[in-house]
Protein backbone atom coordinates (compact mmCIF):
# COMPACT_ATOMS: atom_id res chain seq x y z
CA UNK A 1 0.00 0.00 0.00
CA UNK A 2 1.45 3.39 -1.04
CA UNK A 3 1.72 5.85 1.89
CA UNK A 4 -0.38 9.00 1.56
CA UNK A 5 2.72 11.20 1.74
CA UNK A 6 4.25 9.42 -1.26
CA UNK A 7 0.97 9.61 -3.16
CA UNK A 8 0.88 13.38 -2.65
CA UNK A 9 4.45 13.75 -3.87
CA UNK A 10 3.70 11.71 -7.00
CA UNK A 11 0.50 13.69 -7.62
CA UNK A 12 2.40 16.97 -7.28
CA UNK A 13 4.99 15.90 -9.82
CA UNK A 14 2.55 14.89 -12.54
CA UNK A 15 -0.59 16.95 -12.09
CA UNK A 16 -1.71 19.70 -14.43
CA UNK A 17 -2.76 22.45 -12.05
CA UNK A 18 -6.07 24.08 -13.02
CA UNK A 19 -7.30 25.77 -9.84
CA UNK A 20 -6.02 27.44 -6.68
CA UNK A 21 -8.39 27.67 -3.72
CA UNK A 22 -7.47 30.37 -1.23
CA UNK A 23 -8.59 30.83 2.35
CA UNK A 24 -9.34 34.42 3.36
CA UNK A 25 -9.14 35.27 7.08
CA UNK A 26 -5.63 34.58 8.33
CA UNK A 27 -4.31 33.91 4.83
CA UNK A 28 -5.02 37.09 2.85
CA UNK A 29 -6.07 39.35 5.72
CA UNK A 30 -6.70 39.59 9.46
CA UNK A 31 -9.81 41.70 9.99
CA UNK A 32 -9.05 45.05 8.29
CA UNK A 33 -5.33 44.46 7.69
CA UNK A 34 -3.96 42.65 4.66
CA UNK A 35 -1.13 40.16 4.98
CA UNK A 36 1.94 42.05 3.68
CA UNK A 37 2.37 41.54 -0.06
CA UNK A 38 -0.82 39.53 -0.46
CA UNK A 39 -2.46 41.85 -3.01
CA UNK A 40 0.58 41.81 -5.30
CA UNK A 41 0.94 38.04 -4.94
CA UNK A 42 -2.71 37.53 -5.93
CA UNK A 43 -2.20 39.75 -8.97
CA UNK A 44 0.78 37.61 -10.03
CA UNK A 45 -1.20 34.42 -9.53
CA UNK A 46 -3.96 35.77 -11.76
CA UNK A 47 -1.44 36.05 -14.59
CA UNK A 48 -0.97 32.25 -14.50
CA UNK A 49 -3.19 29.81 -16.45
CA UNK A 50 -5.19 28.77 -13.37
CA UNK A 51 -8.62 29.60 -11.97
CA UNK A 52 -8.68 31.28 -8.56
CA UNK A 53 -11.46 30.78 -6.03
CA UNK A 54 -11.74 32.00 -2.46
CA UNK A 55 -13.14 29.54 0.08
CA UNK A 56 -13.88 30.58 3.62
CA UNK A 57 -15.49 29.39 6.83
CA UNK A 58 -16.07 33.00 7.88
CA UNK A 59 -19.55 33.28 9.36
CA UNK A 60 -19.34 36.57 11.23
CA UNK A 61 -20.45 38.55 8.17
CA UNK A 62 -22.37 37.95 4.96
CA UNK A 63 -20.58 37.39 1.67
CA UNK A 64 -21.35 40.89 0.40
CA UNK A 65 -19.81 42.54 3.48
CA UNK A 66 -16.77 40.27 3.29
CA UNK A 67 -16.34 41.13 -0.39
CA UNK A 68 -16.56 44.85 0.34
CA UNK A 69 -13.95 44.51 3.11
CA UNK A 70 -11.53 42.78 0.71
CA UNK A 71 -12.11 45.37 -1.99
CA UNK A 72 -11.28 48.13 0.50
CA UNK A 73 -8.03 46.31 1.12
CA UNK A 74 -7.33 46.50 -2.63
CA UNK A 75 -7.72 42.80 -3.41
CA UNK A 76 -8.62 42.04 -7.02
CA UNK A 77 -11.59 39.69 -6.78
CA UNK A 78 -15.25 39.36 -7.70
CA UNK A 79 -18.05 38.49 -5.28
CA UNK A 80 -18.98 35.38 -7.30
CA UNK A 81 -15.45 34.05 -6.78
CA UNK A 82 -16.10 33.70 -3.03
CA UNK A 83 -17.55 30.40 -1.77
CA UNK A 84 -18.51 30.50 1.90
CA UNK A 85 -19.71 27.98 4.44
CA UNK A 86 -22.76 30.25 4.85
CA UNK A 87 -23.64 29.48 1.23
CA UNK A 88 -23.18 25.77 1.84
CA UNK A 89 -25.37 25.95 4.96
CA UNK A 90 -28.16 27.77 3.14
CA UNK A 91 -28.06 25.17 0.35
CA UNK A 92 -28.47 22.41 2.93
CA UNK A 93 -31.36 24.17 4.68
CA UNK A 94 -33.17 24.57 1.37
CA UNK A 95 -32.59 20.92 0.48
CA UNK A 96 -34.00 19.77 3.83
CA UNK A 97 -36.84 22.33 3.83
CA UNK A 98 -36.38 23.14 7.53
CA UNK A 99 -36.95 26.30 9.57
CA UNK A 100 -33.69 27.19 11.31
CA UNK A 101 -32.89 28.80 14.61
CA UNK A 102 -29.94 30.83 13.30
CA UNK A 103 -27.11 31.25 15.80
CA UNK A 104 -25.05 33.56 13.60
CA UNK A 105 -24.00 37.17 13.87
CA UNK A 106 -26.60 39.70 12.75
CA UNK A 107 -24.19 40.77 10.00
CA UNK A 108 -24.40 37.26 8.49
CA UNK A 109 -28.21 37.04 8.39
CA UNK A 110 -28.35 38.58 4.90
CA UNK A 111 -27.14 35.29 3.41
CA UNK A 112 -30.26 33.56 4.82
CA UNK A 113 -32.78 36.12 3.55
CA UNK A 114 -36.04 34.51 2.44
CA UNK A 115 -35.80 31.41 4.61
CA UNK A 116 -38.69 30.73 6.98
CA UNK A 117 -37.41 30.95 10.57
CA UNK A 118 -40.62 31.10 12.65
CA UNK A 119 -41.31 28.11 14.89
CA UNK A 120 -37.83 26.67 14.18
CA UNK A 121 -37.30 22.92 13.76
CA UNK A 122 -33.54 22.97 13.12
CA UNK A 123 -30.53 24.58 14.83
CA UNK A 124 -27.78 26.25 12.80
CA UNK A 125 -24.60 27.43 14.52
CA UNK A 126 -21.96 29.71 13.09
CA UNK A 127 -19.73 32.21 14.86
CA UNK A 128 -22.10 34.23 17.03
CA UNK A 129 -20.34 35.69 20.11
CA UNK A 130 -23.26 38.03 20.85
CA UNK A 131 -25.71 35.10 20.90
CA UNK A 132 -23.62 32.50 22.72
CA UNK A 133 -25.40 33.06 26.02
CA UNK A 134 -27.14 30.59 28.30
CA UNK A 135 -30.71 31.47 27.26
CA UNK A 136 -30.09 31.07 23.53
CA UNK A 137 -27.96 27.95 23.85
CA UNK A 138 -30.57 26.41 26.15
CA UNK A 139 -33.27 27.10 23.56
CA UNK A 140 -31.10 25.33 20.98
CA UNK A 141 -30.54 22.48 23.43
CA UNK A 142 -34.28 21.95 23.90
CA UNK A 143 -35.00 22.05 20.18
CA UNK A 144 -32.36 19.39 19.53
CA UNK A 145 -33.75 17.21 22.34
CA UNK A 146 -37.13 17.45 20.61
CA UNK A 147 -35.60 16.11 17.39
CA UNK A 148 -34.34 19.21 15.56
CA UNK A 149 -31.17 18.52 13.55
CA UNK A 150 -28.00 20.33 14.64
CA UNK A 151 -26.20 21.90 11.69
CA UNK A 152 -22.76 23.40 12.23
CA UNK A 153 -21.60 25.87 9.63
CA UNK A 154 -18.15 24.77 10.76
CA UNK A 155 -16.44 23.52 13.93
CA UNK A 156 -13.27 25.61 14.04
CA UNK A 157 -11.73 25.60 17.51
CA UNK A 158 -10.47 29.17 17.27
CA UNK A 159 -9.57 31.91 14.82
CA UNK A 160 -7.25 34.93 14.68
CA UNK A 161 -8.40 38.46 15.49
CA UNK A 162 -6.20 41.54 15.62
CA UNK A 163 -6.22 41.31 19.43
CA UNK A 164 -5.22 37.61 19.45
CA UNK A 165 -6.79 34.16 19.15
CA UNK A 166 -10.51 33.84 19.89
CA UNK A 167 -12.91 30.94 20.42
CA UNK A 168 -14.60 29.69 17.28
CA UNK A 169 -18.01 27.99 17.05
CA UNK A 170 -16.54 24.50 17.49
CA UNK A 171 -16.55 24.48 21.31
CA UNK A 172 -20.22 25.54 21.38
CA UNK A 173 -21.23 22.95 18.78
CA UNK A 174 -19.37 20.28 20.74
CA UNK A 175 -21.10 21.37 23.94
CA UNK A 176 -24.53 20.93 22.35
CA UNK A 177 -23.47 17.57 20.89
CA UNK A 178 -22.38 16.42 24.33
CA UNK A 179 -25.50 17.69 26.11
CA UNK A 180 -27.93 16.18 23.59
CA UNK A 181 -25.98 13.02 22.76
CA UNK A 182 -26.18 13.80 19.06
CA UNK A 183 -23.80 14.58 16.19
CA UNK A 184 -23.91 17.79 14.19
CA UNK A 185 -23.95 17.87 10.42
CA UNK A 186 -20.95 20.01 9.46
CA UNK A 187 -21.10 21.85 6.15
CA UNK A 188 -17.92 23.97 6.00
CA UNK A 189 -14.24 23.12 5.88
CA UNK A 190 -12.80 20.51 6.45
CA UNK A 191 -15.72 18.53 5.00
CA UNK A 192 -14.92 16.84 1.69
CA UNK A 193 -18.30 17.88 0.28
CA UNK A 194 -17.44 21.56 0.86
CA UNK A 195 -14.27 21.35 -1.24
CA UNK A 196 -15.96 19.35 -3.99
CA UNK A 197 -18.80 21.88 -4.14
CA UNK A 198 -16.26 24.71 -4.39
CA UNK A 199 -14.68 23.00 -7.41
CA UNK A 200 -17.96 22.01 -9.06
CA UNK A 201 -18.27 24.99 -11.42
CA UNK A 202 -14.53 25.13 -12.21
CA UNK A 203 -14.42 22.07 -14.49
CA UNK A 204 -11.64 20.77 -12.29
CA UNK A 205 -10.96 17.58 -10.35
CA UNK A 206 -9.44 17.69 -6.84
CA UNK A 207 -6.18 16.27 -8.26
CA UNK A 208 -5.91 19.40 -10.42
CA UNK A 209 -6.27 21.85 -7.51
CA UNK A 210 -4.25 23.22 -4.61
CA UNK A 211 -5.50 24.84 -1.40
CA UNK A 212 -3.68 27.61 0.52
CA UNK A 213 -4.69 28.29 4.12
CA UNK A 214 -3.60 29.02 7.69
CA UNK A 215 -5.58 26.21 9.36
CA UNK A 216 -3.80 22.86 9.28
CA UNK A 217 -6.90 20.79 9.98
CA UNK A 218 -9.68 22.67 8.21
CA UNK A 219 -7.85 24.14 5.20
CA UNK A 220 -4.96 21.79 4.48
CA UNK A 221 -6.11 18.53 6.03
CA UNK A 222 -9.60 18.89 4.57
CA UNK A 223 -8.30 19.71 1.10
CA UNK A 224 -5.80 16.85 1.07
CA UNK A 225 -8.45 14.39 2.26
CA UNK A 226 -10.50 15.53 -0.74
CA UNK A 227 -7.58 14.75 -3.08
CA UNK A 228 -6.02 18.19 -3.43
CA UNK A 229 -2.59 19.48 -2.45
CA UNK A 230 -2.46 21.66 0.65
CA UNK A 231 -0.11 24.55 1.41
CA UNK A 232 -0.03 25.74 5.02
CA UNK A 233 0.94 29.37 5.67
CA UNK A 234 2.35 30.57 8.99
CA UNK A 235 0.13 33.64 9.29
CA UNK A 236 -3.26 34.01 10.95
CA UNK A 237 -4.13 31.24 13.40
CA UNK A 238 -1.06 29.11 12.63
CA UNK A 239 0.86 27.95 15.71
CA UNK A 240 4.19 26.09 15.67
CA UNK A 241 3.57 22.36 15.48
CA UNK A 242 0.19 22.60 13.72
CA UNK A 243 1.67 20.78 10.71
CA UNK A 244 2.13 17.68 12.87
CA UNK A 245 -1.59 17.51 13.70
CA UNK A 246 -2.64 16.15 10.30
CA UNK A 247 -1.74 13.05 8.31
CA UNK A 248 -0.47 13.27 5.68
CA UNK A 249 1.42 16.46 6.58
CA UNK A 250 1.03 19.54 4.37
CA UNK A 251 2.44 19.30 0.87
CA UNK A 252 4.32 22.49 1.71
CA UNK A 253 4.70 25.04 4.49
CA UNK A 254 5.29 28.71 3.70
CA UNK A 255 5.80 31.81 5.80
CA UNK A 256 2.98 33.63 4.04
CA UNK A 257 0.66 33.73 1.03
CA UNK A 258 3.21 35.48 -1.27
CA UNK A 259 5.70 32.65 -0.66
CA UNK A 260 3.00 30.08 -1.44
CA UNK A 261 2.26 31.85 -4.73
CA UNK A 262 5.96 31.84 -5.58
CA UNK A 263 6.07 28.07 -5.05
CA UNK A 264 3.05 27.50 -7.27
CA UNK A 265 4.40 29.67 -10.09
CA UNK A 266 7.90 28.19 -9.93
CA UNK A 267 7.18 24.54 -9.21
CA UNK A 268 3.62 23.59 -10.07
CA UNK A 269 3.34 25.55 -13.30
CA UNK A 270 6.93 25.70 -14.44
CA UNK A 271 6.97 29.47 -14.94
CA UNK A 272 7.01 32.67 -12.94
Amino acid sequence: MIPKTLKLAVMASRRALKAVLIDLSGTLHIEDAAVPGAQEALARLRQAPVTVKFVTNTTKECKRTLFERLRRLNFDLQEQEIFTSLTAARNLLEQRAVRPLLLVEDSALEDFTGLETSDPNAVVIGLAPDHFNYQTLNKAFRLILDGAPLIAIHKARYYKRKDGLALGPGPFVTGLEYATDTQATVVGKPEKAFFLEALRDLNCSPEEAVMIGDDARDDVGGAQNAGMLGILVKTGKYRPGDEGKINPPPHLMCDSFPEAVNHILENLLGSK
